[in-house]
């Protein structure tokens, strides 16, 4: 069965549901690790997938790009995120230059002369208001550095890019056990068409895991709340229909939400990759009682849980 492909909101980019998230290859993997990047990603192409999600604060991310995946660059839509100072900590973030700056970076590291989209990286209302980092994205556009602009972030920041009416896509958390989306964001998203990208589609599969799974081992605090969450929901006993594979659960809840466009799943694992391209080589088969039931478990149960970047 071939991957299902949706128009990416008002763009004129064709993806596939299922996306490959490159901070896990960025972050966990080192230079001498390009053989392993080179067959997670090869694997990604060569099976439907044709989105690429990384950030110019991805470790090496980019780098790894422009080695392995450069020479087959007119086969996938390539994203990135700009508007950290790098290294990180070391000067100002959120500035018009240093947006150009990182667009020009992302180009020279991934080998191509344009991306796809560029997506402002989960920074706050106030930097959106103050306008120069929006500014920055449109003047590289103009330039033909990229053909969209969007925005990676949640929660009030998201609801303000989604509104403005600036960006052509939105990349927000959702899954099980993250669905603040649902209630605060499709809406607006739908009636502007934009590109909806969902990251941790699979909440990190927290969902009936025995203990926290810990991707990162920079930040071991990243899947915590997330594996609350599980716990609380998890309560109340057994889903309706539930599907024996808490993966397939996961990812087929997120599938089955019509607003999105593409999810985007990071492994830095060949052998990951090649289950998740197999799992979505058919029908997820998580049933409508399986997601009213999880729509009810949060709607009763998630007093204060606000998205997770």
């Amino acid at each position: 069965m071939a991957m299902e492909r949706k128009r990416l909101g008002k763009t004129d980019l064709d993806v596939g549901r299922l996306g490959i998230g490159l901070s896990e290859v960025g972050f966990n993997l080192e230079m001498a690790d390009v053989g392993q990047a080179r067959e997670v990603i090869n694997e990604a192409l060569d099976n439907g997938v044709n989105f690429l999600d990384t950030a110019a604060c991805y470790g090496i991310s980019e780098d790894l790009i422009g080695l392995v995946a450069s020479d087959r660059r007119d086969e996938f839509v390539l994203s990135t995120k700009a508007g950290h100072y790098l290294p990180r900590g070391e000067g100002e973030d959120w500035t018009y230059d240093l947006i150009i700056e990182s667009i020009d970076r992302s180009l020279k590291l991934m080998k191509t002369d344009h991306v796809d989209l560029v997506q402002l990286h989960s920074c706050t209302v106030d930097v959106l208001e103050r306008g120069d980092v929006i500014r920055g994205l449109q003047d590289a556009r103009a330039a033909g550095k990229t053909r969209f602009i969007g925005y990676s972030g949640d929660n009030e920041n998201a609801k303000w890019a989604v509104t403005s009416g600036l960006f052509d896509t939105l990349q927000t958390s959702f899954n099980l056990v993250d669905q603040g989306a649902r209630k605060n964001l499709f809406a607006d998203v739908e009636e502007r068409d934009m590109g909806l990208i969902i990251k941790r589609p699979i909440g990190n599969a927290v969902w009936g895991a025995p203990a926290d799974p810990r991707p990162y081992a920079h930040i071991p605090e990243y899947t915590m709340e997330y594996t609350r969450r599980a716990g609380v929901m998890a309560e109340n006993g057994p889903l309706a229909d539930e599907p024996e594979d808490r993966i397939r659960l996961a990812l087929g809840f997120t599938f089955a939400h019509p607003e999105v466009d593409v999810t985007i799943v990071g492994t830095q694992r060949p052998h990951h990759m090649r289950s998740n391209l197999d799992m979505v080589s058919s029908p997820l088969d998580v049933s409508a009682a399986t997601v009213a039931d999880l729509h009810a478990r949060w709607d009763k149960l998630a007093d204060g849980w606000e998205q997770q970047g």
